[in-house]
């Protein structure tokens, strides 16, 4: 390990080392960007090259193609040549001009482009003479032209300065092309320079690297030895939290299934006893009419039961009321057993997180509750929300449930006005539900969100699990939740939830 001085010495050397091969790789990649640069434009000098050679072939081509053409026209009379001829001519000034634009940055190129002109339109006049000849019936004439036409003095300018163009550009032809590969040359030579240089920095710093690396994992397994005592108890931990977790799930699921089939079982005698009231009743009944020495009852029980008197009466009515009363309990016991099922599956349930327009999610639960909200003449007012990946079907039951709750808890005599908003905050989401409802105790806040716990005057049907089933699929979304209320005053609901959840998190509770 050596010395901390011999430590610091050594890193100084790295960092040395380092910024040297920084700014060597710096410089090379400069100067080839210059040179490759040069390169392309050694290169394009080159072509342009070719391309002023080209043009001068281009026009001398079509000179020669308007004479073979005024010949054909001379020795045929065929109008096809004199259409061949007229188009050629058509194209000589252009190229001209052409030849021009790309002699330009030449000096005496373009002079010579210029003093073409001067020729090759008295060469067109030729032509326009002996074609003029032939339409006035002079063949003669036409074709003593023509035997000495490749004499005259416009086609030796011509051949004249062509000749020198294309001198000239033979010569920048060789100029250019050995400027052009002494810059490539140059790149080569530069480029495997520098190569070899940046071998030699990487084989240093490979040197350097690994004897650093050594000594990190020397430190590293003595952090992993202290740490794997602790990471063991965590995992040991997290799982026995996972074991329990699912026990209390599998728990739950037992129990509640259990529990309905002894309350079968007592739903089926409750409506035996009832059917026995109606018969005891009955022979109660006529017990006391034999003691009274009257006629028999009649065989309707309901009938003999208000024909009872007195104490027999009372009995009757008690009796009626015991049953009433077992068979509320039995209804709500009934709706208890499924509500914790439902909260079973649900906490089994995989998330499948997909993109959610939330606005339209939330206007489709509204849209479920419209005829509550009718009923109960409140408006359901929707303001911007934002847009997030998650459970789409956790999030259609945690609105509804807090806008259910919203409704069924608004104040009489206020009109009701619900408020649904969004807003994100780093890489969260908040939402709030907001109601003038007749709001809740702060001292019930907590109680709320507890199983079958409920929390004011209980006037409206309910078992108390629809808040903590709600905070139960907040948490295992990765979010929170929190209310805000006084009595009298509403209550607001605020949930934060992440806007992308992750695949890490999947189907995890919180």
């Amino acid at each position: 390990m050596g010395t901390p001085e011999a430590r610091q010495w050594r890193a100084i050397g790295q960092s040395l080392l380092f910024a040297a091969g920084f700014l060597v790789l710096v410089a090379i990649s400069a100067t080839s960007v210059i040179l490759v640069d040069q390169a392309r434009e050694d290169n394009a000098w080159v072509v342009h090259t070719l391309e002023v050679e080209n043009q001068i072939s281009t026009l001398l081509l079509r000179i020669r193609t308007a004479e073979s053409a005024v010949r054909g026209y001379v020795l045929t009379g065929e109008q096809r040549f004199l259409t061949e001829h007229e188009a050629a001519t058509t194209g000589i000034a252009p190229d001209i001009d052409t030849l021009s634009r790309l002699a330009g940055d030449n000096t005496i190129q373009f002079e010579n482009s210029q003093r073409l002109r001067a020729p090759v339109q008295a060469r067109l006049d030729e032509f326009a003479a002996i074609v003029d000849l032939v339409r006035r019936n002079d063949a003669d004439g036409a074709i003593a032209i023509l035997r000495q036409a490749n004499s005259t003095d416009a086609v030796r300018q011509i051949n004249h300065i062509a000749s020198a163009m294309r001198t000239e550009e033979n010569r920048l032809f060789s100029v250019r092309t050995a400027t052009a590969e002494r810059t490539q040359r140059l790149a080569s030579i530069l480029t495997v320079a520098g190569s070899a240089l940046v071998i030699v920095l990487a084989g240093i710093s490979i040197f350097l690297v690994r004897r650093s690396a050594r000594a990190r994992d020397q430190a590293e397994m003595l952090l992993r030895d202290a740490n794997l005592n602790l990471e063991t108890t965590v995992e040991e931990r997290t799982a026995d939290l996972r074991e329990v977790n699912d026990e209390i799930q599998r728990f739950a699921y037992i129990v509640s299934h259990d529990l309905r089939s002894p309350l079968v079982n007592i739903m089926g005698f409750t409506s035996e006893l009832e059917e026995l009231r109606c018969e005891i009743f009955k022979r109660i009944a006529a017990l006391g009419r034999a003691d009274a020495s009257v006629q028999p009852p009649p065989v309707d029980g309901e009938a003999a039961a208000l024909a009872l008197a007195g104490e027999d009466r009372r009995l009757s009515q008690d009796f009626s009321e015991a049953l009433e009363f077992i068979k509320s309990s039995i209804d709500k016991m009934d709706r208890l057993i499924s509500a914790i099922l439902n909260l079973t599956r649900e906490g089994r349930r995989e998330f499948d997180p997909v993109r959610i327009d939330t606005r339209e999610l939330i206007e489709a639960v509204v849209a479920t509750l419209a005829h509550q909200a009718a009923e109960a003449q409140a408006q359901i007012r929707i303001e911007p929300l934002p847009e997030i990946t998650s459970d789409r079907l956790a999030l259609e039951q945690i609105f509804s449930n807090l806008i259910d709750n919203a409704l069924k808890y608004l104040r009489p005599d206020v009109p009701g006005d619900i408020a649904i908003r969004g807003r994100t905050k780093l890489n969260f989401a908040i939402f709030e539900v907001s109601d003038n409802g007749r709001g809740i105790d702060p001292k019930d806040h907590q109680r709320i969100f507890d199983l079958f716990r409920r929390a004011g005057t209980q006037d409206k049907p309910g078992q108390g699990i629809g808040l903590a089933h709600v905070r139960a699929l907040v948490r295992r979304l990765g979010g929170s939740m929190s209310v805000s209320s006084e009595l009298d005053k509403g209550s607001t609901f605020t949930i934060t939830l992440p806007i992308r959840w992750l695949a890490a998190n999947r189907n995890r509770d919180s």
